[in-house]
C-alpha cells in the first residue's frame, strides 16, 4: 500500500512543516506544483478553522506570535508589508490600525485567512488618553479643543 505524501494535520509541528512546504513550493514554481499547493492550502485552512488560535488573539497579538514563530523582526515585516519601520512600530504598539492592503499582505505572506487580521481591537493614542470611551481612541483629536468638562463628566 502506498503511503500518502500529506495527511490531515494533527498538530502544530505538522502544521508548521506544511506551511513551510507550501511557502517553498510557491516560491519555486506555482504552476508545476499547482495540485500539491492546493492540497496543502486545503489542509492548512482546515487546521486553521478547527484550531482557530487567532480567534483568542487580537490581530496585533497574532502578528507578534507569527513574527516570533517565523523569526521575523519588525524591520523584515516592514519590507514584507512595504511600510516604513515607523509605521510597523506604530501598528505593533497599537497606535495605528491595519489597512485593508496591509491585512491582505499579512494574510498572503503567512498563508492565513484575512479574518485573522481583520477584527476590531483598541488603538492607543497618547493624544486621546483623556477620553473614557475607548471607541473614541481610534480617531485623532486636537488636544487644544478638548472640552474637559465632557471628558471628566463635570
Amino acid at each position: 500500500m502506498k503511503t500518502l505524501k500529506y495527511t490531515i494535520i494533527k498538530g502544530s509541528e505538522q502544521y508548521n512543516e506544511y506551511c513551510n512546504k507550501l511557502e517553498e513550493l510557491v516560491s519555486i514554481d506555482e504552476e508545476q506544483y499547482e495540485d500539491e499547493i492546493e492540497l496543502l492550502i486545503l489542509l492548512i485552512e482546515k487546521y486553521d478553522n478547527e484550531n482557530a488560535f487567532f480567534e483568542k488573539l487580537n490581530p496585533i497579538e497574532t502578528i507578534k506570535s507569527l513574527m516570533k514563530d517565523h523569526k521575523i523582526k519588525a524591520k523584515e515585516l516592514a519590507e514584507i508589508l512595504d511600510l516604513s519601520t515607523g509605521t510597523v512600530s506604530k501598528i505593533l504598539n497599537y497606535q495605528k490600525g491595519l489597512s485593508k492592503e496591509t491585512i491582505r499582505k499579512l494574510a498572503s505572506h503567512f498563508k492565513m485567512q484575512q479574518e485573522a487580521f481583520n477584527r476590531s481591537y483598541k488603538l492607543i493614542n497618547p493624544v486621546n488618553r483623556l477620553y473614557k470611551n475607548a471607541s473614541l481612541m481610534n480617531t485623532e483629536k486636537d488636544i487644544n479643543t478638548i472640552n474637559y468638562s465632557r471628558v471628566y463628566n463635570y
